[in-house]
């Protein structure tokens, strides 16, 4: 988007977060606008439940609340506490892990030296008595080495279980990491590292990249008229929109408030118009009906700006192409693919249906 469009939706969440500080009397520290903010525009789902779930309770909420929401949702310390908590128990079940197989080497080995001893005992056993003694002594070892080997065999399987959790925990916080939560996207973090990533494949292999820019036509204007919770769903069904009609190989994100990045590795300029069409066309296809009230809300329509990789490409570069081609389609009259203009070409619009 350009910088004015920029200026009009962050203002209007500044107003917004300033607007609940005044309302529930809080002191206007930078950490109580930064939860306001993103209470505002809507990114952390989780912390927007929290919040709503205090005021549905209480009418206001109070500093105490807001600190507590804070460094549980926003904390810049929070996800690093977090993989450090599950490293440590990580840590520590490897090294009762270890511990454990150390234990399991001494029994093996010291029933290996009982055995060698008994050989060498029973070359010079001659009476009954004697022989039966070393007998019951090697079952009696026996039995308790296999009794140890069970006990050890039980303790390695519940460490792997452990780990397993533990594992599956760390995959947790680093989809979270990576995650928009309302719309289950990626989030802009993993758009960044991708978009990197692909540039230096493209540039490097000679393979084509194409990257897609999309924006909500009249989002504020929706938000405004029918409510935030209402907003969200429009987010969540042009989300379902673009993830089906990609391949499994292209990265979605949600690239801000209503903008949503779709990066397409090796993927041609046709074959990308037409993915960005196919993504319009479903978008404006759902008429939106309040369920609770049965009210038609009218169709939702977005606008799409399509950039393709150049010989020395930096992702900036990519992003600023897509991002004047999404400009294009808005000034053109929104509701439309709109491709990045090629040197000696005129434009190129896909008419909308």
């Amino acid at each position: 988007m350009t910088k004015k469009d920029d200026y009009q939706r962050t203002i209007t969440y500044g107003d917004s977060a300033l607007n609940y500080i005044k309302s529930n009397r809080l002191p206007a520290f930078p950490r109580n606008y930064e939860l306001w903010y993103s209470y505002a525009s809507g990114f952390n789902l989780s912390l927007n439940r929290s919040i709503n779930k205090v005021l549905s309770r209480d009418g206001s909420i109070s500093s105490d609340e807001v600190e507590r929401i804070y460094n549980r949702f926003l904390s810049p310390n929070r996800l690093g506490e977090r993989i450090d908590e599950v490293g440590e128990k990580i840590a520590k079940e490897v090294r009762q892990l270890a511990h454990n197989l150390d234990h399991g080497n001494l029994i093996t080995e010291e029933y290996g030296a009982r055995l060698a001893k008994a050989l060498q005992e029973l070359n010079g056993i001659t009476g009954q008595e004697a022989l039966q003694k070393l007998i019951l002594d090697l079952i009696k070892v026996t039995t308790e080495t296999v009794e140890s080997n069970r006990q050890l065999k039980n303790e390695l399987m519940s460490s792997r279980r452990q780990i397993g959790v533990l594992q599956e925990g760390l995959e947790a916080i680093r989809y979270e990491s990576l995650t928009d939560e309302l719309t289950t996207l990626n989030n802009r973090k993993h758009f960044d590292k991708s978009l990197e990533k692909h540039v230096k494949e493209a540039r490097s292999s000679d393979v084509p990249l194409a990257l897609m820019l999309t924006d909500i036509d009249h989002f504020k204007q929706f938000n405004d008229n029918f409510g935030h919770q209402t907003g969200d769903q429009v987010l969540r069904l042009v989300a379902l929109a673009v993830k089906k009609n990609v391949k499994s190989s292209d990265i979605t994100c949600r690239y801000g408030g209503e903008e949503f990045g779709i990066i397409l590795p090796r993927t041609s300029n046709e074959e990308a118009l037409d993915i960005a069409e196919q993504i319009r066309r479903a978008v404006i296809s759902k008429e939106l009906i309040k369920r609770s009230t049965g009210e038609n809300l009218g169709r939702i329509t977005i606008s799409i700006g399509v950039a393709f990789h150049k010989s020395g490409d930096t992702p900036m570069s990519l992003v600023n192409r897509a991002d004047q081609a999404l400009y294009a389609a808005k000034r053109a009259g929104r509701n439309q693919v709109k491709q990045e203009t090629l040197p000696d070409e005129p434009d190129i619009t896909v008419t909308m249906s």
